[in-house]
């Protein structure tokens, strides 16, 4: 199978990459299940990359019902070393407007029902996740943001909720009390998963709204999200092709080395069905 450095998770609003040429649909089967979708590889500004749309296309799966691991498992077996996400936020705060853009660098979880890592059944691991997306891939996805005319905040917390539901005023307004900066339903385990399959992974967080904590403003509805999402849908686009361009073949980063260090089983005492099944992960690391 053809080697796919780059992958690009599409959110809300961003279901395709029309400027993908030589394109070639991939549909893939991984040990967690089926992807949202096909993935799209194809060439972007001279890179091999592969698109796939979150939600799938048509946007038919809910942020609880998505396939988390599927998904980067099947960016894995693709050969992804880097994946640019594109996600819908609200903003918690003042100065955080609809229509800007925020590359979050920390994340927590208010999920309950999710499945966030791949070990489990005979095998543990511990990932460090202190600083949960890539420095490197963040600085290139926020310079390109600027360059693109964006009005861009480096940097923020991610406050990732179960959902389908918009926040309560009461919860919006317990995550600014938190130091929250904007709120979310799908990113922190796409970051976590990133981790585990040494990938390394950026979230560009798209605002779309206030959510309900603005007096000033209207509550979030689906309505204000897809104007917003829409406006904004193009802009992302053109961000992720120059950021494309710009990400090297070689990583400075730690995360392509995540994994070393963070077995905690014996190899010895591994099921030979988990160590078969999570090979593209840990092969590297127990041998044969």
């Amino acid at each position: 199978m053809e080697k796919v450095p780059i992958g690009i998770i599409g959110g809300s609003g961003v279901y395709d990459m029309e400027q993908l040429s030589d394109v070639e649909e991939v549909t893939l089967k991984t040990p967690f299940g089926n992807p949202s979708d096909s993935y799209l590889v194809g060439t972007l500004e001279n890179q091999r990359v592969a698109f796939l749309p979150r939600h799938g296309r048509g946007h038919r799966i809910l942020p609880t019902e998505l396939n988390y691991r599927a998904n980067i498992f099947g960016f894995k077996l693709l050969g992804v070393t880097h994946i640019l996400s594109v996600t819908a936020v609200g903003s918690l705060r003042e100065d955080i407007h609809p229509l800007d853009i925020v590359v979050p660098d920390q994340f927590m979880d208010r999920t309950r029902q999710r499945a966030s890592t791949f070990f489990g059944d005979g095998l543990v691991a511990h990932i460090a996740f202190a600083d949960p997306v890539c420095p490197s891939l963040s600085r290139i996805v926020y310079g390109t943001a600027t360059s693109q005319g964006a009005t861009v905040h480096n940097g923020g917390n991610l406050v990732c909720i179960e959902g389908p539901a918009f926040s309560t005023r009461a919860e919006s307004e317990l995550y600014r009390r938190w130091g929250m900066d904007i709120v979310g339903m799908t990113s922190l385990q796409e970051a976590k998963l990133a981790r585990e399959a040494e990938i390394c992974y950026v979230a560009m967080a798209m605002v779309t709204d206030y959510d309900a904590w603005h007096t000033e403003a209207e509550a979030v509805t689906v309505e204000t999200v897809v104007v917003h999402v829409n406006r904004n849908a193009d802009l992302a686009r053109r961000i992720i092709r120059e950021a494309v361009s710009q990400i090297p073949a070689a990583r400075n980063c730690k995360c392509g080395d995540a994994l070393a260090g963070a077995i905690m089983t014996d190899p010895r005492t591994i099921p030979a069905d988990i160590k078969s099944k999570l090979d593209p992960l840990v092969g590297k690391y127990l041998g044969d």
